[in-house]
């Protein structure tokens, strides 16, 4: 195989790579939409991208919440009101800097976020019953590098 062939090769498989990350980002938007509503029945998926991010940080400020979402500090402001006015996450002064303060789930929302969140998980599980173990961590890890620039 010439260079000029693998150089093809390599684009169409990337191609080919695109037109399924295209189809995973449809089929997670749609989870993503079905989760912010069980959470609270209208939440919008930003808000519930917002809650979760949260989540996964145990504990953030606004102003790392927002870099971490490449988004308007005022926009995340104003979603985060929202998300206290629900009762899923809470405000706590920051030990570090007095200006500022943490940013925290509840319990209340770790458990609506468990609950929305059970019918996928399920999902998922299933579809990869017959995979075998060293291959699912092996997607992750290839993922991960992906996501993160990094050669595998």
């Amino acid at each position: 195989m010439t260079s000029e062939d693998t150089r093809e090769a390599r684009t169409q498989a990337v191609r080919a790579l695109e037109a399924e990350f295209g189809e995973l980002i449809t089929r997670f938007r749609k989870v993503i939409s079905e989760n912010a509503d069980r959470v609270s029945p209208g939440m919008l998926p930003g808000a519930y991208k917002v809650f979760t991010t949260i989540v996964r940080r145990e504990s953030v400020t606004l102003s790392a919440l927002a870099e971490a979402l490449m988004a308007d500090k005022g926009q995340i402001s104003r979603t985060v009101r929202e998300l206290e006015q629900l009762g899923l996450i809470e405000r706590t002064p920051d030990p570090e800097d007095g200006r500022s303060s943490l940013l925290s789930p509840t319990a209340f929302g770790l458990e609506r976020l468990a609950q929305a969140r059970a019918p996928q998980e399920s999902t998922l599980l299933n579809a990869l019953e017959e995979w075998p173990l060293e291959d699912i961590r092996n997607l992750s890890r290839l993922l991960h590098a992906l996501t993160a620039g990094q050669s595998p």
